[in-house]
């Protein structure tokens, strides 16, 4: 073969290569309702391409989110597969082209016939066993981790809406913790005080002992629910810090201190939009469809392995018996070896590796219908929330407002002898009770609007990237 044949080969084998045997792939249909079973706005602005400093309107969250972005371990290791699913894409995609080195070698050896010994000298450039994808196997491995990579991606920006979420909801968690400290700390103030009159109307002979040892009772009840909202409070600092991957600064934890939930900055309200919404905005909804993409990319990688595997081997240089003459023109030789192989046999090997790719494929889509379904729950969820928690945190703060008259009236007859002091102490009990379970209705509205924001794909979204998105939006659909 002429030397000047070979770059018209390689360009041929270029060419016929790019045969793909990759399905089709049938995307399932929606498995949820159109509407979402609490009506709902049209949203105007995707959550997910609200920023979070956006959302989160209180700078001293926004201090805290960001040192978890810049810090913590997780979304770390998520940005490093990043990189890693990066590489070995590129690793796939180097496959189709051929690897082309130098070689060089020299030997002696003795002829067996004559008995004399002989050098070979050789030098030169070539092609070792570059496999031609006629077939598309190559190319279909290629495809499956570009998905793989794309779906990373997906997964980096999931753990970061987590992780938003859950400083978010850790930052509201120990802002209730103050407030329930400030509650016991309050009441056990007042039951000390009384415990110190019931001691004093004890002596004096005008009540008796049980009235004390009721007020006794109860003053170590507040004692003890004292300490274990210390010891929440101390676990859920915990909980931060390992979340921002550093300590929190203390000047942000004394602001907490004498504040309640109703003091903290309002958040910004989302609009649900539609179940539809859900499929472009989720990045976990687009992580679970690349993943069935490149499942389905294996599929034509598998069923290449039926058809035959053409290879090529090409090398071009000098070879000589003398080394003073191994570049004269007369030492210049090439070879160029085409080989096939086509499996007859292999004990079934090749056919349960295209099951194993198909049924894959059908796991990949079946996970991917399920995140549909998980991420219109948790959006569902969170609007049912949304209407029931306001009517019961009103309901809740009536009855406080009730219960308190009732103890200041309760007082007043017990002091007049009208009633028992075991009124008193119900009363009391009650309203510690209920000054407990606004907060914690108030913290589970708080973090419901948190959870609404998340599950709607919001917390991803950079403030760069949401102008961008703003900026392009009214040009959109305009020639």
């Amino acid at each position: 073969m002429n030397k000047k044949l070979i770059p018209t080969v390689l360009a041929a084998a270029l060419l016929a290569s790019g045969c793909s045997l990759i399905p089709s792939l049938d995307r399932p249909a929606t498995p949820v309702a159109a509407q979402y079973p609490v009506a709902t706005e049209q949203a105007q602005q995707a959550a997910a391409d609200i920023p979070w400093q956006n959302f989160f309107t209180d700078t001293r969250l926004q201090q805290l989110i960001q040192t978890a972005l810049d810090n913590n371990r997780d979304l770390r290791v998520a940005v490093l597969n990043i990189a890693q699913a990066r590489a070995l894409y590129q690793i796939q995609d180097a496959q189709r082209f051929p690897e082309v080195g130098v070689s060089g070698s020299a030997t002696r050896q003795r002829n067996q016939i004559t008995g004399a010994y002989g050098n070979a000298f050789s030098v030169g450039v070539g092609i070792q066993s570059w496999e031609i994808d006629f077939f598309g196997r190559i190319s279909s491995l290629k495809e499956q981790a570009l998905a793989q990579y794309l779906a990373t991606e997906e997964g980096r920006k999931s753990a970061q809406i987590s992780l938003v979420a859950a400083v978010a909801n850790a930052w509201l968690t120990l802002q209730a913790d103050e407030e329930l400290i400030d509650i016991s700390r309050r009441t056990l103030e007042t039951r000390e005080e009384s415990i110190k009159l019931s001691k004093l109307r004890l002596d004096a002979g005008v009540a008796s002992e049980l009235d004390y040892r009721q007020a006794q009772s109860l003053t170590e009840n507040a004692k003890a629910t004292l300490a274990q909202q210390l010891r929440q409070r101390a676990l859920d600092v915990n909980a931060l810090t390992l979340l921002l991957g550093q300590t929190p600064p203390a000047e942000l934890l004394t602001s907490l201190q004498g504040k309640r939930l109703s003091d903290l900055p309002v958040m910004a309200d989302v609009p649900a939009g539609l179940p539809s919404d859900l499929m472009l905005r989720r990045p976990d909804l687009r992580q679970a469809e690349q993943t069935m993409i490149a499942a389905n990319a294996n599929i034509g990688a598998a069923r290449a392995l039926f058809y035959p595997a053409i290879s090529l081997t090409a090398s071009a240089g000098f070879a000589s018996s003398e080394l003073s003459d191994l570049f004269d023109s007369k030492s210049k030789g090439f070879t160029i070896a085409p080989s096939l192989y086509l499996p007859i046999f292999n004990a079934g090997r090749n056919q349960a590796n295209l099951e194993v790719a198909e049924v894959q494929t059908k796991i990949a889509a079946a996970q991917y219908e399920k995140a549909i379904q998980t991420a219109f729950r948790e959006v569902s969820d969170a609007l049912v929330s949304r209407q029931t928690l306001a009517d019961q945190l009103q309901s809740q703060q009536a009855q406080v407002e009730a219960e308190s008259a009732r103890l200041k009236l309760s007082d007043l007859r017990y002091k007049n002898g009208v009633a028992s002091y075991l009124d008193l102490l119900d009363a009391q009990r009650s309203l510690f009770a209920l000054e407990q379970a606004v907060v914690q209705v108030r913290l589970t509205q708080l973090q419901n609007q948190v959870g609404l924001y998340k599950a709607l794909g919001g917390g991803w979204t950079d403030a760069a990237a949401a102008d961008t998105v703003a900026q392009a939006a009214p040009t959109a659909g305009k020639p």
